[in-house]
């Protein structure tokens, strides 16, 4: 089973709360995704264990220009974070919600943390 991010949390000091805090807050708004997780202080290690996969996997996710939706979603949300996705145009930006029924599984399925189905071996492969 997969480790939630909330358990993890759980484990800072508030000094590495604060240094987070202050990572973030530093941080430019447009970030690849290795360097949101180092911002996050998290490992590949220790991201590869809250998404029960090996450390090659999100070392590969890292990597890649394209993947599934469900993927990113999953990846953001084991770093604590809500993936939104926006269309951008001159005159305004548009929330896309066509993926939120993605994100909402039927309750009990999964757990905060967890990949979506499918998105495993989307990630390992």
């Amino acid at each position: 089973m997969a480790t939630k991010w909330k358990d993890i949390r759980r484990t800072h000091s508030p000094e590495v709360e604060a240094e987070i805090a202050r990572r973030v807050a530093e941080a430019p708004r447009v970030m690849s995704l290795y360097r949101v997780r180092e911002a996050r202080s998290l490992t590949q290690v220790n991201l590869a264990k809250i998404l029960n996969v090996n450390q090659g996997a999100v070392s590969r996710m890292e990597r890649r220009a394209d993947m599934y939706v469900s993927t990113l979603r999953s990846f953001i949300q084991a770093m604590g974070g809500q993936l939104q996705i926006k269309a951008i145009f001159p005159e305004a930006e548009i929330e896309i919600d066509q993926f939120e029924k993605l994100a909402e599984p039927p309750p009990g399925e999964m757990e905060a943390g967890e990949l979506e189905p499918g998105a495993k071996e989307a990630v390992a492969g």
